[in-house]
């Protein structure tokens, strides 16, 4: 990741803790337009289940954010397609960057 912008590292690592904090399956940070960062874990209760990415998403808009520069999820699978969209919402071109549990980038996801 060193050759990464340090902000998207940030939200790499912001992920990663989120997980490892619960030891959740996933783990997901959001960067808005003005920079704040939002960091979220799966939510599987019996009447709502939500991913790593929606959950940071809902909570980047229920704090004011109005677009999305970058999104991460730390997983040992990939994003399924609703994950991603929920970024597109507010971040049409937002990279997604998807790195395994121990913070190696597998992949980057782009509009």
């Amino acid at each position: 990741m060193s050759e990464m912008d340090p902000e998207d590292t940030k939200i790499i690592t912001l992920a990663r803790s989120a997980r490892a904090r619960t030891s959740a399956a996933e783990g997901a940070a959001v960067r808005d337009e003005t920079g704040r960062t939002y960091s979220a874990t799966t939510v599987d209760l019996p009447s709502l289940r939500l991913s790593a990415l929606q959950v940071a998403v809902a909570i980047a808009v229920s704090s004011g954010a109005e677009s999305l520069e970058a999104a991460a999820v730390v997983t040992a699978g990939d994003p399924a397609p609703g994950d991603v969209a929920a970024v597109r919402d507010l971040g049409a071109r937002a990279p997604v960057f998807v790195a395994a549990p121990d913070g190696t980038l597998r992949g980057t996801l782009v509009s």
